[in-house]
């Protein structure tokens, strides 16, 4: 088994959010990815997952020099940033597509799918 991140891409123009989401819209979102995540469950594949708050509410954090830095706001700008992701552990790369295939159906867009390094002699 592998695990791979399935990340929701959304426009930096909008950052939306549950509270800034229309109620019908955001209750089919819901219901359409409850309904992947008792799948994943069920099947033994989901890890983890999670939303993320819009960039304009990150806080970069850099002590790599003499004194601590911390900047409010994300530490690039681009187009797109992450909006939310689920961790799967599935067996291989075309079952984790298949299932960010049904989030996208489920979602209305985009999703990445990456796996994760795994440390040689593991």
């Amino acid at each position: 088994m592998s695990q791979y991140l399935l990340s929701v891409p959304h426009n930096s123009d909008e950052e939306p959010t549950m509270e800034t989401m229309d109620p019908a819209e955001l209750e089919a979102a819901m219901a359409a990815t409850g309904a992947i995540l008792e799948e994943l469950t069920s099947t033994g594949a989901f890890v983890f997952a999670g939303g993320l708050m819009p960039p304009s509410s990150a806080i970069t954090v850099d002590n790599t020099g003499e004194s601590l830095s911390t900047v409010n706001g994300p530490f690039v700008e681009a187009p797109e940033y992450l909006g939310g992701f689920w961790v799967i552990d599935v067996a291989d790369e075309q079952t984790a597509v298949g299932w960010a295939a049904r989030a996208s159906k489920a979602l209305g867009g985009r999703i990445e799918v990456r796996a994760f390094q795994v440390p040689s002699g593991s």
